[in-house]
Protein backbone atom coordinates (compact mmCIF):
# COMPACT_ATOMS: atom_id res chain seq x y z
CA UNK A 1 0.00 0.00 0.00
CA UNK A 2 1.38 3.50 -0.81
CA UNK A 3 0.47 6.70 0.74
CA UNK A 4 1.39 8.92 -1.96
CA UNK A 5 5.38 8.70 -2.77
CA UNK A 6 6.27 7.02 0.81
CA UNK A 7 5.71 3.16 0.81
CA UNK A 8 3.48 1.99 4.33
CA UNK A 9 4.24 -1.32 6.06
CA UNK A 10 1.87 -2.58 8.31
CA UNK A 11 3.42 -4.97 10.57
CA UNK A 12 1.57 -7.14 13.90
CA UNK A 13 2.94 -6.41 17.07
CA UNK A 14 2.94 -9.83 17.16
CA UNK A 15 5.27 -9.83 14.27
CA UNK A 16 7.17 -7.24 15.48
CA UNK A 17 7.28 -9.01 18.86
CA UNK A 18 8.25 -12.52 17.23
CA UNK A 19 11.03 -10.58 15.40
CA UNK A 20 12.70 -8.72 18.57
CA UNK A 21 12.32 -12.13 20.06
CA UNK A 22 14.33 -13.61 18.14
CA UNK A 23 16.92 -11.06 17.44
CA UNK A 24 17.25 -10.76 21.34
CA UNK A 25 17.39 -14.94 21.90
CA UNK A 26 18.37 -16.11 18.49
CA UNK A 27 20.59 -13.65 17.85
CA UNK A 28 22.38 -14.61 21.39
CA UNK A 29 21.91 -18.23 20.38
CA UNK A 30 23.31 -17.62 17.21
CA UNK A 31 26.51 -15.10 18.19
CA UNK A 32 27.51 -18.35 20.98
CA UNK A 33 27.40 -20.89 19.41
CA UNK A 34 29.42 -18.97 17.09
CA UNK A 35 32.03 -18.34 19.67
CA UNK A 36 31.92 -21.92 20.53
CA UNK A 37 32.46 -23.58 17.34
CA UNK A 38 35.67 -20.95 16.46
CA UNK A 39 37.07 -20.94 19.90
CA UNK A 40 37.93 -24.72 18.99
CA UNK A 41 38.37 -24.34 15.20
CA UNK A 42 40.37 -21.50 14.95
CA UNK A 43 44.41 -22.83 14.49
CA UNK A 44 45.51 -20.55 17.23
CA UNK A 45 47.03 -20.87 20.57
CA UNK A 46 43.60 -21.12 22.96
CA UNK A 47 43.64 -17.88 24.28
CA UNK A 48 44.22 -16.40 21.33
CA UNK A 49 41.57 -18.60 19.99
CA UNK A 50 39.02 -17.92 22.56
CA UNK A 51 39.48 -14.11 22.67
CA UNK A 52 39.48 -14.01 18.41
CA UNK A 53 35.73 -15.87 18.30
CA UNK A 54 34.57 -13.99 21.15
CA UNK A 55 35.41 -10.37 19.32
CA UNK A 56 33.88 -11.71 15.99
CA UNK A 57 30.78 -13.11 17.58
CA UNK A 58 29.92 -9.42 18.84
CA UNK A 59 29.98 -8.89 14.85
CA UNK A 60 27.82 -12.30 14.27
CA UNK A 61 25.48 -10.79 17.02
CA UNK A 62 25.10 -7.50 15.50
CA UNK A 63 24.37 -8.90 11.57
CA UNK A 64 22.30 -11.21 13.13
CA UNK A 65 19.75 -8.85 15.01
CA UNK A 66 20.34 -6.55 11.36
CA UNK A 67 19.17 -9.68 9.51
CA UNK A 68 16.01 -10.42 11.76
CA UNK A 69 14.59 -7.27 10.77
CA UNK A 70 15.53 -7.70 7.32
CA UNK A 71 13.69 -11.18 6.89
CA UNK A 72 10.70 -11.77 4.86
CA UNK A 73 8.76 -12.92 7.81
CA UNK A 74 9.18 -13.73 11.37
CA UNK A 75 9.24 -17.17 10.87
CA UNK A 76 12.06 -16.92 8.09
CA UNK A 77 14.14 -14.53 10.97
CA UNK A 78 13.56 -17.40 13.28
CA UNK A 79 14.93 -20.11 10.95
CA UNK A 80 18.07 -17.99 10.08
CA UNK A 81 18.67 -17.65 13.81
CA UNK A 82 17.97 -21.75 14.70
CA UNK A 83 19.27 -23.16 11.79
CA UNK A 84 23.21 -21.89 11.70
CA UNK A 85 22.94 -22.11 15.44
CA UNK A 86 22.32 -25.31 15.55
CA UNK A 87 24.50 -26.37 12.73
CA UNK A 88 27.65 -24.78 15.13
CA UNK A 89 26.42 -26.40 17.92
CA UNK A 90 26.70 -29.84 16.46
CA UNK A 91 30.42 -28.54 14.43
CA UNK A 92 31.19 -27.72 18.69
CA UNK A 93 30.17 -30.91 19.73
CA UNK A 94 32.00 -32.86 17.06
CA UNK A 95 35.05 -30.98 17.29
CA UNK A 96 34.81 -31.66 21.07
CA UNK A 97 34.80 -35.40 20.75
CA UNK A 98 37.53 -34.71 18.58
CA UNK A 99 40.04 -33.34 21.24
Amino acid sequence: MRNGNVPVFRASARSIASRALAALLGGYALASAFTAFFSLALPLHPGEAVLTASLLGFVVYVAAVISVFGAGSAARAWGWMLGPSLLLTAGTWLLGSLR
